[in-house]
């Protein structure tokens, strides 16, 4: 089994909402154990044949993602699962595989199609703390805050959508300021076990791990790297979800404190696997059973469940409530004067992070410039040369044919468009569905004038 069929395959907020939280369990351990409702459109079905259809949804997804994997090349892959999306209207299948496809879609870098692709709707549930506002708290930037918080800690635990990476990009941010303050080992959930020796050139290949292949988190990777991190992989492969989440936090263990007693561990890690207490598919998470191993509380960092969906409908109350507020620009936590910070989910997770509203030039969001450390480049189909579809990706100039790409853009069609690149030498590729190569050039991004 590809290590992506291991993440967590929510159910998308129209199907079943009761369900289409970030912290409820995978699609696959969800209907082992029956807990998946019908929508509406469903209700004729008995729960035998709704069952059934979501079954056979997972695994038709499945085989048709190790089918486009066997393709030449990233953008033929992600052609081909758009395609086999766009060749099934059944609405239980399009739940499951909207999901898969999400992800090649960020691959590739088109983010705004992942998020209408899948995502999690977030409802108002009875465990939510009272909204931040009725408390005496205020909206403050998070780096602050957060840095606070993971002073004199052994380990800071952040969770990821992975099929939305802007909740990657104040891991990226911080890394730095972790490691000045003494941080000194990065773990990533989606780092292969083989991983050690492919990340020996100091970059992160694509061989590195399934979710690297998208740029920002091929960017955290890689910065965690040129920080002087020691990086390792954790995710075990095998065996069912309590058995994965227990592997994965002796390996933690195993390989980090047991090493370096005195080590400060960051964990970037997707979803549920960070919350600290509560029911977690029948046993405990990751986070809480690395406590049990280690008696090492890890700080636990919330990304996922305050950001703006492609229907605003499943934007959970208290994000459209501190939306219609003042808020910073960039992402932020709520904070009061006496230095105590707001979690939605107390007990769970220690912190919640807010991500605002993106905005969007030539299709691609403002996040992306991560806080406006990375500059954009203006692209158009020029370096296509009339081959369509092309997939136009930018390579740091010192690294490998084999890294992951900066950032990358692909065209169907005729148009203009733009990357986001830290300043430095690049470069700049065009590559066919087959995997050629239709153009090559080198350019150097300048760092922004004050």
């Amino acid at each position: 089994m590809h290590p992506a069929a291991r993440a967590l395959i929510f159910l998308v907020a129209y199907a079943v909402p009761a369900l289409a939280r970030a912290d409820q369990p995978p699609l696959a351990e969800a209907m082992k154990r029956g807990l998946v409702g019908k929508p509406a459109a469903a209700r004729t079905l008995s729960t035998m044949q709704w069952n059934r259809e979501q079954r056979a949804a997972l695994d038709k997804s499945e085989a048709l993602m190790q089918r486009a994997l066997r393709e030449p090349g990233l953008l033929a892959q992600y052609e081909t699962m758009r395609e086999r999306y766009a060749a099934d209207d059944n609405r239980v299948f399009r739940m499951v595989f909207g999901q898969y496809l999400s992800w090649f879609q960020t691959f590739v870098g088109d983010y705004d199609a992942a998020r209408a692709s899948f995502s999690i709707a977030q409802v108002a549930q009875p465990d939510d703390a009272p909204a931040p506002a009725a408390d005496g708290f205020n909206a403050v930037a998070a780096a602050d805050p957060i840095l606070q918080l993971a002073r004199g800690r052994q380990a800071i635990f952040f969770n990821e959508s992975h099929s939305a990476p802007v909740t990657r990009t104040l891991t990226v941010e911080l890394l730095a300021q972790l490691r000045a303050q003494g941080f000194d080992w990065f773990a990533a959930e989606t780092l292969s076990p083989a991983s050690a020796k492919d990340l020996e050139h100091g970059y992160p290949p694509a061989s590195s791990g399934f979710y690297v292949n998208e740029p920002i988190c091929g960017e955290m990777v890689r910065a965690a790297l040129r920080l002087g991190y020691h990086v390792v992989a954790y995710d075990a492969e095998e065996g069912d979800s309590n058995a994965r989440e227990r592997a994965g936090a002796q390996i933690l263990y195993d390989k980090v404190f047991k090493r370096d007693p005195a080590a400060r561990l960051v964990v970037n890690a997707g979803f549920s696997h960070i919350q600290k207490s509560g029911a977690h598919l029948g046993g405990k998470s990751m986070a809480e059973v690395f406590h049990a191993i280690s008696g090492i509380e890890p700080l636990s960092v919330e990304q996922t469940m305050l950001t703006e969906h492609a229907r605003s409908a499943d934007d959970h109350p208290y994000y459209r409530a501190a939306m219609a507020a003042a808020h910073p620009n960039g992402p932020f936590v709520y904070a009061n004067a006496a230095g105590n910070v707001w979690t939605l989910k107390p007990g769970r997770y220690d912190v919640s992070v807010f991500f605002p509203p993106q905005s969007s030039i030539d299709g691609r969001p403002d996040w992306l410039s991560l806080g406006g450390r990375r500059q954009p480049y203006a692209l158009t189909d020029a370096d296509c040369l009339q081959r369509f579809p092309c997939l136009v990706q930018a390579h740091y100039a010192a690294e490998g044919e084999d890294a992951v790409a900066a950032d990358r853009v692909a065209f169907e069609a005729a148009s203009h468009s733009r990357l986001y690149l830290f300043p430095g030498s690049y470069r700049i590729t065009a590559l066919d569905r087959a995997g050629k190569i239709i153009s090559e050039r080198a350019v150097h991004i300048e760092a922004a004038t004050p």
